[in-house]
């Protein structure tokens, strides 16, 4: 059997004959082996630089006593760097799997995505978590910037976790069980390590003192940049991060402190990263001039970017031919894919389009390993064409006499035509002189040549990356591209990249360069090697086989609960294969949101119920072509098993930990800096609740429950589950307050304190739920503002826009709630910060204001409210509830027809009377019996400002006939002062006596 040992000398030796050198890992803590200098500082600059070596990385908060399965606060890792990047280390990679004797045939070897990112030095990248039958065993990195400084080249980084690899190799299921060198397992070589170290950092590390090391560490690190030894100042840098990583693992660490410790770190990173650079500079770049070799590639598979170079010609006369065209990259995110698809057949539609090829229909499908388009009978040449190119205006191009001027010979001479071959042309109504320009056609190996550049040059996604290639970015990297017309090589370069007739299937095929003889048979050669193109395909392939699947323990899976899960899932693979998994019963003790939130945020897997809705300890996964299912089946239920072991761990830390120690926990956490700890906002919250309850008629029932709700609120971010999974919060909430003997209703309320959780989410069900998550995001909102933490651009770090849709549903949907405003509540919650001694100025609750109500008008449009009848609600924007219940009115009443008429006429009143115009009229001075007849009716008409449109409409609508009557006969603005205020006074009590809050010009307008 392969022991821990051999696989790390396996290792080494398997990227030392690759031309990596090997050097030793670092003798101070550091929490990945990214950073040891060995990765961290030399990723840094233009020198290259291949280098493996082992790094046990040092993390605190994974420490578990030694109990957890596949958790160890001192990890194993092997690292590996390759600068620049090869060409192929996904396929070097897997090269190394092999070596280490992991069948690839037999286990489902994926890559996920992972937009990695370490903010405390000012780092990130793209790449994936590469999973090993469902368990993460390597993280797999392009380095895009690291210290704040931009890599050029770029690196790749490969982190093997050696543990989670050797569990699956030797098949345990406890890294205790592993065999580390003959005779010796890992748990009787390192278990007392793990133990003894785990009490340190979750139980024993005394906080003052790690609070004095970082301090220490982080102020000697800045007097070693000062003194320019960038070496020394990043060990000191690393230092501070173990100690950080300490007081994290104890709790000490509050969401302020966090940003403001990342920030120290940061700024120390950057500075050693540019000291580091200019050290080598100075050192002129030393290892420019080695001759160390590049990376071997060995058996290992290269990627066809080079293509094939055929010198083909089409003739005038050929008949037409399908046109196909493969972009190959490596494995996009799922999110990525349907982008890709849409980006590329805009492209080429509008590409063809301004061209003069005649063509068919144009499909493209994507996978998350290519993106693949077929163009039906692309005409083999373009027909020549003549244009008119523009000269000076006729006027100018010749004078009086008719005889050419400077301006038209000027013309002429740049057109390299005689003047005498100029004519005259309309362009834009008017008259130009002009060069007629022929356009021979191209042929179309040439225009499609010029497509497929630009398709491929413009591609773009959300997050962007650079690799090997000098010009080309996109989400991953781009490693082929076949373009065929017909059994014709659509001959085009891009950057690096030229494309061919090859295209490259599976990985793990015997052999995945495949030759495409022409554009009819790449589609069919991709289906024969298993590859399903077509997105919707794989997504019925998806249902279909775990719906199979699940019928064969006698349980269903809720497709439209997990329609996203599904949708993710169909990006993630190329050939959808079924897996069905199982769990031990006993884990159905922990609350279902546990297990589906661990299966679907961490696993993708597919949970199985009962017909009724209940878990059964089954699920489905989904691996990517051919396996062993039996293998794969049993790797992924560790990993589950491994999960659950995880949550069991803190589901029963905290269920052993008192409801009120969990509350007096999150004192110990500061929200931010000038607002307090986390507990003095949720006593802010039970305030602030109880104030916007005073106003509402609430029973006994009720007000009990939010009292005790509101003292226990927040309670649940103290706990170890929703520190590990913070996505829980308010659903442990409820969970652990039921277990501690707390009512059902105030458990709920806790829970719902937490909703709407996203655009679209559930609402609080009850009211004292609605008013604690309507108390929370009024507070966030009125504190952020009066800080000045408003979002811009992209970046909400508090999310604020979320909590701002949050106040807007919940008050669209509580018509118990309707008395409280958006005024109302800011009002409430900025009094209560000034109550503890935080200023918060009436500009920044103007602020929150405009910004709060302005989320309904955005809600109302993205849910296909009509604009217009959006923009009619608007003046009702601080109180959500009216402005609903008014959209309702007006769709009761619409098909009324007396509802245009009227509105139409009180629109009219708007637009003459002017703003601020007092609803007051002398009727004495009005004497045209058409203002008479008008001002009897008025005077009669009930004041249905707090009304309903539904309740005006009967008694306001006899006024349009008499309306109608005073604006044919009657001059509003008379030039006697009294009678022309007279007469706008009384069009203006009818407005006034009208439903307030209604835009009635946008009204009008939508109706």
């Amino acid at each position: 059997m392969l022991t821990v040992q051999d696989a790390l000398l396996t290792l080494q030796k398997f990227w030392t004959d690759r031309g990596c050198m090997v050097v030793q890992p670092f003798n101070t803590e550091v929490g990945a082996g990214t950073m040891n200098p060995a990765t961290l500082l030399r990723v840094l600059g233009p020198e290259p630089w291949r280098v493996g070596y082992v790094e046990p990385s040092v993390r605190p908060d994974d420490s578990r006593y030694g109990e957890n399965p596949n958790r160890l606060q001192q990890h194993t890792q092997f690292q590996v760097i390759l600068k620049p990047d090869p060409g192929n280390p996904q396929e070097l990679y897997l090269e190394s799997l092999a070596a280490l004797g992991i069948d690839l045939h037999a286990h489902d070897v994926r890559f996920v995505e992972d937009n990695w990112a370490q903010p405390a030095i000012g780092a990130w990248g793209l790449g994936w978590e590469v999973w090993l039958d469902g368990m993460e065993v390597t993280q797999f990195t392009y380095f895009q910037q690291v210290g704040g400084q931009n890599l050029d080249p770029v690196s790749v980084e490969l982190t093997y976790g050696i543990e989670r690899i050797m569990m699956a190799q030797q098949g345990v299921s406890h890294f205790k069980d592993m065999l580390y060198a003959p005779g010796i397992t890992y748990g009787e070589a390192f278990g007392q390590q793990e133990y003894e170290m785990s009490r340190y950092y979750l139980d024993d590390a005394d906080v003052p003192t790690n609070r004095e090391l970082f301090e220490s560490y982080t102020a000697e690190a800045r007097r070693l940049v000062e003194t320019r030894l960038p070496v020394p100042a990043h060990t000191y840098v690393l230092k501070s991060s173990h100690a950080f990583n300490v007081l994290d693992s104890r709790g000490a660490i509050s969401t302020t402190e966090r940003a403001q410790a990342f920030s120290t770190m940061r700024a120390l990173a950057r500075d050693v990263a540019a000291l580091w650079i200019e050290r080598r500079a100075e050192l002129d770049y030393p290892l420019l001039k080695s001759d160390a070799a590049p990376v071997l590639t060995g058996a290992a598979v290269m990627p066809p970017h080079q293509g094939e170079h055929e010198k083909d010609s089409v003739s005038a006369d050929a008949p037409a031919e399908d046109f196909a065209f493969e972009i190959g990259v490596e494995e996009l995110p799922p999110h990525v894919v349907g982008q890709a698809v849409e980006q590329v057949r805009s492209l080429l539609t509008d590409g063809l389009a301004a061209g003069r090829l005649t063509h068919g229909e144009v499909s493209v499908l994507g996978t998350p390993r290519r993106i693949v388009a077929h163009v039906q009978a692309v005409s083999a040449h373009e027909p020549d064409a003549q244009t008119m190119r523009k000269g000076p205006k006729v006027g100018a191009a010749y004078d009086d006499e008719g005889n050419p001027t400077k301006a038209a010979q000027g013309f002429a001479r740049g057109q390299k035509v005689d003047v005498a071959d100029l004519v005259r042309a309309e362009f834009d109504g008017a008259e130009h002189v002009a060069v007629r320009i022929d356009q021979p056609g191209r042929d179309a190996l040439s225009v499609l040549g010029d497509l497929v550049a630009t398709t491929v040059g413009e591609l773009r996604a959300d997050r962007n990356m650079r690799w090997s290639d000098p010009e080309l970015t996109y989400s991953r990297p781009i490693r082929w591209v076949v373009a065929l017309w017909g059994a014709l090589v659509v001959p085009a370069q891009v950057s690096q990249l030229r494309t061919g007739r090859t295209t490259y299937t599976q990985r793990g095929d015997a052999d995945p360069l495949v030759r495409v003889d022409n554009a009819q048979t790449l589609a069919p050669v991709l289906a024969e090697r298993g590859i399903v193109l077509d997105a919707a395909e794989r997504r019925s392939s998806v249902v279909a086989q775990a719906t199979a699947l699940a019928a064969t323990v006698g349980g269903v899976v809720d497709f439209e609960d997990e329609a996203a899960l599904v949708d993710e899932i169909t990006n993630l693979v190329e050939q959808p294969r079924g897996i069905l998994g199982s769990f031990e019963e006993r884990y159905l003790k922990l609350p279902e949101q546990i297990l589906t939130t661990v299966m679907r945020k961490h696993q993708r897997y597919l949970p199985v119920r009962d017909a009724d809705g209940s878990l059964r300890p089954y699920f489905v996964t989904m691996a990517n072509g051919v396996c062993d299912d039996d293998v794969v089946r049993e790797g992924n239920e560790k990993v589950l098993r491994a999960r659950y072991e995880d949550a069991a761990f803190f589901y029963d830390a905290d269920l052993q930990t008192p409801l009120a120690d969990l509350r007096s926990g999150i004192g110990k956490l500061t929200f931010e800096n000038r607002l307090g700890s986390v507990a003095q906002r949720a006593d802010r919250i039970a305030d602030l609740a109880s104030a916007l309850a005073g106003d509402l008629q609430l029973g006994s029932d009720d007000r009990a429950t939010l009292t005790r709700a509101g003292e226990l609120a927040k309670f649940d971010l103290a706990s170890q589950m929703v520190i590990e999974l913070s996505s829980l919060a308010g659903t442990m909430a409820r969970e652990y307050a039921l277990r501690a003997g707390e009512s059902r209703a105030v458990a709920d309320a806790l829970a719902e304190m937490e909703q709407p959780r996203s655009a679209g989410g559930a609402i609080p069900r009850t009211v004292p739920g609605a008013v604690l998550a309507l108390a929370d995001r009024f507070d966030l909102l009125a504190a952020m503002f009066a800080l000045g933490a408003k979002p811009t651009g992209s970046s909400d770090p508090f999310a604020l826009r979320r909590a701002a849709l949050g106040v807007i549903s919940i008050l669209r949907e509580h018509e118990a709630l309707s008395l409280v405003t958006v005024d109302s509540g800011l009002a409430a919650a900025a009094k209560r910060l000034r109550g503890q001694g935080i200023e918060v100025g009436d500009e920044a609750v103007s602020a929150a204001r405009e910004f709060t109500v302005g989320r309904l008008i955005q809600q109302l449009r993205d849910e296909g409210v009509d604009a217009r009848l959006a923009d009619a609600v608007a003046p009702l924007s601080a109180s959500p509830g009216k402005a609903q219940a008014a959209l309702g009115d007006i769709e009761r009443t619409r098909t009324d027809p007396r509802l245009a008429t009227l509105v139409e006429a009180v629109q009219r009143i708007t637009r003459i009377v002017p703003a601020g115009t007092a609803a007051a009229y002398d009727a004495s001075v009005l004497v045209d019996p058409a203002e008479v007849d008008l001002e009897r009716l008025v005077a009669a008409l009930p004041d249905h400002r707090a009304d309903a449109i539904p309740g005006w409409l009967p008694d306001a609508s006899v006024l349009v006939g008499p309306l109608t009557r005073f604006f044919d006969e009657v001059l509003v603005m008379a030039p006697d002062e009294r009678l022309r205020a007279a007469r706008l006074g009384l069009l203006q009590t009818i407005v006034d006596r009208a439903p307030d809050g209604i835009d009635w010009q946008a009204l009008n307008s939508a109706l």
